[in-house]
């Protein structure tokens, strides 16, 4: 994803703004497809967040983005800061988030991919595979890494 968002802002947890391509160098991506309003999304955003702080502790390399189907800047602030964990997001009304949606054939939320750098999806259905394997999330990222090296 470093490759495909090179150039893209994304905001972290403390509100910098940083440039996605130096900041996603040599990190694993996952991208979340999610929104405020989105119920499904609410009850699965706490998994994600679990899954992620437990693989960041051995994996500092696993890198979420948040990319919002919110549809004001207020509700994606709010949601992210409210129930996200520390990954960031491309901000509201970025043309990048359209892009993304077409690319990746988002229909339904939430959804998350696992990416390589060059925007080469690696897990298709990284949200099933999470909700179903919580209490193996250690052999699930070793399978997700099989499929990225």
């Amino acid at each position: 994803m470093a490759k495909m968002l090179s150039g893209v802002t994304l905001v972290t947890r403390d509100g910098v703004e940083v440039d996605a391509g130096k900041y996603l160098d040599g990190k694993v991506v996952g991208l979340y497809f999610s929104a405020s309003w989105c119920n499904p999304c609410k009850a699965f955003t706490p998994k994600l967040k679990k899954f992620y702080e437990e693989i960041k502790k051995r994996h500092p390399e696993f890198e979420v983005v948040f990319v919002s189907r919110d549809r004001e800047s207020n509700s994606l602030v709010n949601y992210y800061l409210d129930q996200m964990g520390a990954w960031t997001y491309i901000p509201f009304g970025d043309p990048k988030i359209q892009e993304l949606l077409t690319k990746f054939e988002i229909k339904t939320i939430p959804a998350m991919k696992i990416v390589k750098p060059d925007g080469k999806v690696v897990i298709n259905d990284a949200r099933t595979e999470i909700q179903d394997n919580m209490d193996n999330m250690e052999n699930l990222y070793d399978g997700w890494m099989a499929c990225y090296n």
